[in-house]
């Protein structure tokens, strides 16, 4: 018997059309529009299942996103760094080429998405990006790493740090169980191992 995987992808927590919103829908749906000045869109779709924990993660994402202490540059490279580790293609997608808007170098980029440590990095972006994979590899982050970070970005900064890397892990893990999928023009990462 062949699964036609694409149409089980359909299935997994769809995007709600507006018009069959609840009423917490409807009001999570508007605080985002005021928010973001943009309707609910990508990660926030299949998370509308749960209005509540949208709501919360957009809040959330309000801050890490556009307000944190290291700054939109750096937390680019997280968000890259986590898309990569989490074969996050949307994610990957959307924030690639703001990644490479706010500065950092395609070459950096490349590296990434091949699973490579980057060469060439700032002395900032070393010390996100060593940060960044013990976290996500080892589930913690050593004495060096951790006194690296803070000794740059502070006790603030160590927080704001972790919190866009566990934030855009709780977007990837959602677009991953939903099978959220790419739009037509984009190209998946490579799956590990291969």
């Amino acid at each position: 018997m062949t699964i036609n995987t694409q149409a089980q992808a359909a299935e997994r927590l769809p995007a709600i059309p507006p018009s069959q919103y609840t009423e917490e829908q409807k009001k999570a749906a508007e605080e985002f529009l005021a928010t973001r000045k943009v309707p609910v869109f990508g990660p926030f779709e299949p998370l509308m299942h749960s209005p509540q924990v949208m709501s919360q993660a957009r809040a959330m994402g309000d801050y890490l996103r556009y307000q944190s202490a290291l700054g939109t540059t750096l937390s680019e490279l997280v968000i890259l760094i986590t898309a990569r580790e989490w074969s996050q293609d949307y994610e990957w997608y959307v924030h690639h080429p703001i990644a490479l808007k706010a500065g950092i170098k395609p070459e950096v980029t490349a590296a990434i998405a091949d699973g490579r440590r980057p060469t060439g990095m700032t002395d900032d972006e070393e010390i996100v990006y060593d940060f960044s994979m013990e976290l996500h590899k080892n589930k913690r982050v050593s004495d060096h790493s951790y006194e690296r970070a803070e000794k740059r970005f502070g006790k603030k900064g160590i927080v704001d740090l972790t919190g866009i890397n566990a934030y855009y892990t709780l977007l990837a893990m959602q677009m991953n169980v939903a099978q959220y999928q790419l739009p037509r023009d984009g190209k998946k990462l490579v799956r590990f191992p291969e």
